[in-house]
């Protein structure tokens, strides 16, 4: 079970079925980051990029938020059905855009002719091999996913540290951590 923090649906209460394996991101940490976000962009003008969609905690946040072009792709069928029924229930029909596949097959499909998007968020399983992690930032850092201004926000326990050219900041949640990787560091470097 997991809660939408603010915006239109703030306080209403999301529980997924029990034989779901999901580990959506805390109230701690998501009330945190949406802090942080809130204070970079507004909401309800840029496009999002949700990978790893879970059972929606995070795309249904910003769509709660009033953003209106939102992605989120999603593996597992049960998960991405999930998320489009809640979304169509909470009446976030439109600005939503689930679509079902392998996050790495997507980014690799798209990768060059993507569409943009301000905000790029990733909440991989916890358990996902570190070589599948750098090629993640790599997939979402070089491909055209990130519009000029363009930020990555990648999910993960605290114990791992990430370097890389456009990490700008890891702010950390107890377990978890939030790593930025913002695409107008590329320019100054």
């Amino acid at each position: 079970m997991y809660r939408i923090i603010s915006g239109k649906w703030k306080a209403k209460r999301i529980a997924a079925p029990k034989n779901f394996d999901v580990r959506p991101t805390t109230d701690y940490a998501k009330e945190a980051l949406f802090s942080m976000l809130e204070h970079r962009f507004e909401m309800q003008y840029i496009s999002v990029l949700d990978l790893f969609g879970g059972i929606g905690s995070i795309c249904l946040e910003f769509a709660s938020r009033d953003c209106k072009d939102i992605t989120t792709i999603e593996m597992n069928p049960r998960h991405a059905g999930f998320i489009n029924t809640t979304a169509q229930e909470l009446g976030f029909g439109p600005q939503l855009n689930i679509q079902r596949s392998d996050v790495f097959d997507w980014l690799k499909r798209k990768k060059n002719n993507a569409k943009t998007y301000d905000l790029v968020f990733a909440d991989p399983p916890f358990d996902m091999d570190e070589t599948k992690y750098q090629d993640l930032i790599k997939l979402v850092t070089e491909g055209a996913f990130l519009k000029e201004n363009g930020t990555f926000v990648l999910e993960h326990q605290s114990r791992q540290k990430f370097e890389h050219p456009l990490l700008t900041d890891t702010r950390k949640y107890g377990n978890v951590s939030f790593s930025f990787f913002d695409k107008n560091k590329a320019e100054s470097l």
